[in-house]
């Protein structure tokens, strides 16, 4: 039996699942929030074009609104300004969107204090091999807050709390660790307060000056093992474009 004939068989008989890690996208989903001096990311919409009517009887679609990074995304380089000259999202090479993925828990933290920030300590802790070219998932429990944006962006007067990694950390992630890209349960890659960090920002910083990528809002990874999945992360390619929403995909082996 082949490679791709033996996946086949274990997708049929439930040998190897399926999770969806990918939060349904609708006019609800959690959206950032800038300082208002800043331009916005608009939340999705759907505008119908015609429905079984007078505008066309035999089908029913719709154009739809949506900013680049709504939802569970995906961000490329071009997204921060370190990596302004590195690919747009279209430009993503096909082989890097099918890759394995360790998952880190830090949810018992989190539960403590929502402003958590990992550390490089905190990885190496975990003593579970990074892969080369595969992704780092930090799984903190967020995605259960992700059907009210009060409490997913849990903000206040002083700005949003939620986890993330530190500067250092973000760094390490980016410069010194193997993995192609981070992904979390959170609105984006950095934790609530990264605007007062040093650099601002970092994991975006670091990640995209260093050709990384992103995931963002990603579900269920507490259905994932530590190490072993394989995620299938896919975004449009919009040319020219610095993300794009996505469906993102694992393959766990059960049994």
């Amino acid at each position: 039996m082949s490679v791709l004939s033996g996946l086949v068989a274990a997708l049929a008989d439930g040998s190897v699942e399926v999770v969806d890690l990918t939060s349904p996208l609708s006019a609800s989903t959690p959206v950032i929030q800038l300082p208002p001096e800043f331009g916005q990311t608009a939340s999705f919409a759907l505008d119908e074009i015609s429905r079984y009517d007078e505008r066309g009887p035999g089908w029913y679609w719709n154009n739809f609104t949506s900013g680049e990074h709504t939802g569970t995304h995906f961000d490329a380089p071009n997204h921060w300004v370190t990596g302004k000259d590195l690919a747009d999202i279209a430009s993503v090479p096909a082989r890097k969107l099918i890759a394995p993925a360790v998952v880190l828990d830090f949810t018992a933290e989190v539960a403590e204090d929502p402003d958590f920030l990992v550390e490089v300590d905190d990885i190496k802790a975990k003593d579970v091999p990074l892969p080369a070219g595969g992704w780092l998932f930090v799984r903190t429990g967020w995605d259960a807050r992700s059907r009210s944006q009060e409490a997913f962006l849990n903000a206040d007067e002083n700005g949003p709390h939620t986890p993330g990694l530190s500067p250092e950390c973000a760094r390490w992630v980016a410069e010194e660790s193997p993995v192609l890209g981070l992904g979390v349960e959170t609105v984006g890659t950095d934790a609530g307060k990264a605007h007062s960090f040093d650099p601002p920002f970092p994991c975006h910083s670091y990640l995209m000056g260093s050709d990384k990528y992103g995931l963002t809002q990603l579900q269920n990874l507490a259905e994932l093992p530590p190490t072993g999945a394989v995620v299938i992360a896919g975004p449009l390619p919009i040319v020219g474009g610095s993300g794009s929403p996505a469906r993102v995909l694992a393959l766990v082996e059960r049994g």
